[in-house]
């Protein structure tokens, strides 16, 4: 299936056929991550399953799957192809500094006066002309899509 960025997916397998001829059959289950728009594979994940008898009572049966399944998440990471040059994105902790400051000169820049403007206590040198204003308009709107999108 799909995951849209910044979500995540549970996936559950079930063992449907649950029998004591079953116990300690290893079954593997492969995890591939790709681009939607590529068939390419970015890395790919093993995981191993063993059906094992119950012996124990339910409730430490299930602290004890707990705690391997703990163990094995925090082992476990994608094998990365080598044919795949990894993207080195940062977690998305929110737009950057430069995206912020950058949006508040365009701000800025669209509050100042417009040339020909004669009642300003602005000096006439930061009076902006109309295509200067389009300009910092235009990169406003992209610096929103950009923080938007983070």
């Amino acid at each position: 299936g799909a995951v849209k960025p910044q979500c995540c997916v549970d996936i559950v397998i079930r063992h449907r056929d649950v029998r004591a001829c079953h116990y300690g059959v290893i079954d593997k289950f492969r995890l591939q991550v790709s681009e939607q728009s590529q068939r390419k594979a970015l890395g790919r994940k093993e995981v191993i399953a063993t059906l094992l008898p119950s012996t124990q009572e339910p409730r430490q049966q299930k602290q004890q799957e707990e705690k391997r399944i703990k163990e094995h998440l925090a082992e476990s990471v994608f094998f990365e192809q080598a044919s795949f040059q990894q993207e080195s994105r940062a977690a998305s902790a929110g737009p950057s500094l430069l995206t912020v400051f950058l949006g508040l000169v365009c701000v800025a820049a669209l509050m100042l006066p417009t040339l020909g403007e004669l009642e300003s206590r602005v000096p006439v040198y930061l009076h902006l002309s109309v295509n200067k204003k389009l300009v910092a308009a235009y990169v406003l709107g992209l610096v929103t899509m950009v923080i938007l999108r983070t």
